[in-house]
């Protein structure tokens, strides 16, 4: 008679074959998962709170990037993000332009979400709109928190 594994009296034998192969398929497809998105966030940042702030509606993030903007040392550190990291354009302005520019000649719908930490003056985040609006993007977001954390 066929046994179920294990020694030959009987008992049961754990087999830790089958249990590896089941935790890489799981580490497989949470790294999969992991969208760009989350790679573009600054974590440096604290957001604006905006109480009346609404949650966006369209789920579609292949079609947008994140524009980061941190203010250390009365500087403005504007980095904008892909997948392999984040780009410094705080010095080189017509670099970011180019970039976005080649992004929405890539893609007609693109748009662009401003992460502005609560202490940048609005004169930086004017500037960062101006180049978005150079590079031809007219969809832009700004993202902010509903309630303080």
């Amino acid at each position: 008679m066929a046994g179920g594994g294990g020694g030959g009296d009987g008992e049961p034998e754990f087999q830790i074959a089958p249990m590896i192969d089941v935790l890489l398929v799981l580490l497989i497809f949470f790294m999969s998962i992991t969208t760009s998105q989350v790679l573009q966030i600054d974590k440096d940042i604290k957001l604006p709170v905006a109480p009346d702030a609404k949650k966006k509606e369209d789920k579609n993030q292949m079609n947008e990037g994140a524009v980061n903007v941190a203010y250390k040392a009365n500087k403005a550190t504007i980095k904008f993000g892909g997948n392999v990291g984040a780009n410094d354009f705080s010095d080189n302005l017509q670099g970011l332009v180019d970039r976005l520019t080649e992004l929405k000649q890539n893609n007609a719908s693109y748009r662009v979400i401003i992460r502005g930490d609560r202490s940048v003056p609005a004169v930086e985040i004017q500037k960062v709109m101006n180049v978005i609006g150079q590079a031809g993007i007219d969809d832009i977001s700004f993202s902010a928190l509903n309630n303080d954390i």
